[in-house]
């Protein structure tokens, strides 16, 4: 009897409420990232101990990122709020002097309408230090969403390319190596040298998406062994070192839930969209650098190998997922990467909720969804937007799935029914991006699966149950 397997792609919309981390978090690994930064939080007290709790750096560490508490004179308007930053900005250049100071506004920011971009730029220019504002409030769908608001707003800031000033030096360098190359070269050898493609050559690519230097250097490599250079990254390791964009300036993500930085990129700084699927498992990091090279005109050179290389790698965890059910919740918009990801592993995927789809942006990503679940012969996954908690338990206790992926909120209560559960903030944090981290992937799956392994195997099963 044949299953007749679906082709398109389910999308559902729910009303639910968004049970996931506050936007500010993102300060956790930004200001590690942009090491001359400092990051002010302006909010309440329950912001500072939600930062306290979640960063987990104690005081003594002196860590590059502050809270600007709001108290009750500030929301009744009886103190300054110019003034007020203004002393907090000042004790900061003062004791750490930054390339850069990042606000980050806060629901209480909102709420009481606190001008934050109208008194960045007079208070700039009076402290000689570059002020950027980004309002990652609680009105966000997911918390990763925290980063996208920071990096469209340092796009602003990043120099504008001179398409001008750049013609007149390519003559000028093709007017020396021409006669350099007259000079130094006979005929023979001008036959025998290889054409280098223009398009790599005079194009640039920057990359945006903040990911740790190792991992960043591993993506930069692997496109290098394609003859791609890249240009810069946004963010940058140093304030200072902002890639140049503009016009004719290549822009690729490198996480799905950057959709206002590639609208920025696009609309205000006029770049032009990769739209590629992300980089995460072996089979998503050669999509991703196959779509680049198809823009630039590049043959890839030994991707097929590479991508087979790390498969064989990763056999013994995909012995262990294979078969396996998993259900995504919804928490950090990376459900549709790593979903994508699993069902290549040989895993079926029965749900994948998302607090926020962006299908323009995912378009890439959505695609290559498609084609892994015909590939592996599997039915499409049902992907609800905004879903409902509560619905989704439901769901759950039919469909009893081998894994959940969750937010922290509801992994305890579904262990006690009997379903194994991953914190999605771990895949936030872990290092997933590229070939050779794929298998921190697998080992954040399949841990819960392996630990029950172990229960059995030491009969205590009804620990398991």
């Amino acid at each position: 009897m044949s299953i007749k397997i679906s082709e398109t792609l389910t999308f559902e919309c729910e009303t639910g409420n968004y049970h996931t981390f506050c936007p500010i978090s993102c300060v956790a690994w930004l200001y590690q990232k942009i090491e001359d930064s400092f990051f002010l939080v302006v909010g309440t007290k329950t912001c500072g101990y939600f930062l306290q709790n979640a960063l987990g750096v104690m005081i003594f560490a002196e860590p590059r990122y502050a809270m600007a508490e709001l108290e009750e004179g500030d929301i009744s308007a009886q103190l300054n709020d110019y003034q007020e930053l203004k002393r907090l900005c000042l004790q900061i250049k003062k004791d750490r002097n930054p390339s850069v100071i990042i606000w980050i506004g806060t629901c209480t920011t909102e709420i009481i309408k606190m001008d934050l971009e109208g008194m960045a730029p007079k208070l700039e220019n009076e402290i000689e230090i570059p002020i950027v504002v980004a309002r990652a409030n609680g009105l966000d769908y997911a918390f990763t969403q925290g980063e996208d608001t920071v990096l469209a707003a340092m796009a602003h800031r990043c120099p504008e390319r001179n398409l001008l000033n750049e013609k007149k030096q390519e003559i000028k360098d093709n007017k020396i190596k021409k006669d350099l190359f007259s000079f130094r070269f006979n005929d023979i050898e001008q036959k025998n040298t290889k054409p280098k493609n223009n398009l790599t050559d005079k194009t640039p690519l920057v990359l945006f998406g903040s990911l740790p230097s190792t991992v960043a250097s591993q993506l930069s490599l692997e496109l290098k062994r394609q003859s791609i250079h890249i240009s810069g990254w946004l963010p940058a390791q140093r304030y200072t070192d902002l890639p140049v964009l503009g016009n004719g300036v290549y822009v690729c993500g490198v996480n799905p839930f950057l959709s206002r930085t590639a609208t920025t990129l696009m609309r205000r700084r006029k770049c032009k969209l990769i739209g590629a699927p992300f980089p995460i498992g072996p089979d998503g990091t050669r999509a991703w650098i196959e779509e680049i090279c198809s823009v630039f005109g590049i043959k890839t050179q030994g991707l097929e190998e590479r991508e087979k290389q790390v498969w064989e790698n990763l056999i013994d965890y995909i012995n262990l997922v294979r078969g396996k059910s998993v259900f995504f919740m919804g928490d950090n918009l990376l459900e549709i990467s790593l979903a994508r990801f699993l069902i290549r592993c040989g895993m079926i995927v029965y749900e994948i909720g998302i607090p926020y789809m962006d299908k323009r942006y995912q378009a890439g990503e959505l695609r290559f969804l498609q084609t892994t679940c015909k590939k592996m012969c599997i039915p499409m996954p049902r992907i609800v937007e905004k879903p409902d908690n509560y619905n989704q338990i439901q769901r759950m206790r039919e469909l009893q799935p081998d894994l959940a992926i969750t937010g922290m909120a509801h992994a305890n209560p579904l262990e006690a029914r009997g379903i194994n559960t991953k914190w999605s903030v771990e895949f936030t944090f872990a290092q997933i991006h590229g070939f050779t981290n794929a298998k921190d992937i697998l080992e954040l799956v399949t841990r819960p699966l392996r630990r029950n392994n172990n229960l059995e195997n030491l009969g205590w099963t009804n620990l398991v149950k």
